[in-house]
Order: C-alpha cells, then structure tokens, then sequence
C-alpha cells in the first residue's frame, strides 16, 4: 500500500515563509510525477506545483516567482519552499503522486493534507 504523508503546514505572517515536505512509503515500482494541490475555504481544489521524473515543472500563475517545487528521488520526497506567502495562500495543501505500482498499474495518490494559513 503507498502512502504519501505531508509535513511543515502551520501559521505564518504575510511576507514569511514555510517549507512542506512529502514522503512516499510502501511498495512500488516507480514515482513518477509528484505534486502539490491547494484546497481553500469554499474554493475547488488546485493544482499549485508538479515536477516529473525528468524534473519538469509547472506552477500554478499565482505562485510563479514565489514557490519553488523539488523532490529527492533517493528519499522518495518532493518539498514545496514557499516564500512571500500571502493570505491568500491560505489553503489545505496536499501532495500529490503518480506511481506505478508493483504490477505496473499507474495511479494517482493523494496524502491526508497540510494546513498552512497565512495571517497577522
């Protein structure tokens, strides 16, 4: 079974900065693009950041120039640096992975969320 378990959420003031990290555990055969989602009060999910195996990378505009997404494929991690952080950056966030299994079926997994709230 895969489990993906985020890290680093917590309060921050307008300008500040916070680190989430993501580990993926159990058995599989390959990680192949990771991700961070964000999920805010009354608002739809969003995609925030991915980075593929290769190492490309998308970001959501509104972060563009302020969030930096990477992973460490050794320790099965990726991270989300988050700087300047707005209230509006306010969300539930959660990572993100597509993983092909032990019997090469590619699926998407999601961790429980972490909770980063942005605020004087």
């Amino acid at each position: 079974q895969v489990q993906l378990v985020e890290s680093g959420g917590g309060l921050v003031q307008p300008g500040g900065s916070l680190r989430l990290s993501c580990t993926a555990s159990g058995s599989f055969f390959r990680i192949n693009a990771m991700g961070w989602y964000r999920q805010a009060p009354g608002k739809e999910r969003e995609l925030v950041a991915r980075i593929s195996s290769g190492g490309s990378i998308n970001y959501a505009d509104s972060v563009k120039g302020r969030f930096t997404i990477s992973r460490d494929n050794a320790k099965n991690m990726v991270y989300l640096q988050m700087d300047s952080l707005k209230p509006e950056d306010t969300a539930v966030y959660y990572c993100q992975a597509t993983i092909t299994t032990t019997t090469m079926y590619v699926r998407d997994y999601g961790g429980k969320g972490t909770l980063v709230t942005v605020s004087s």
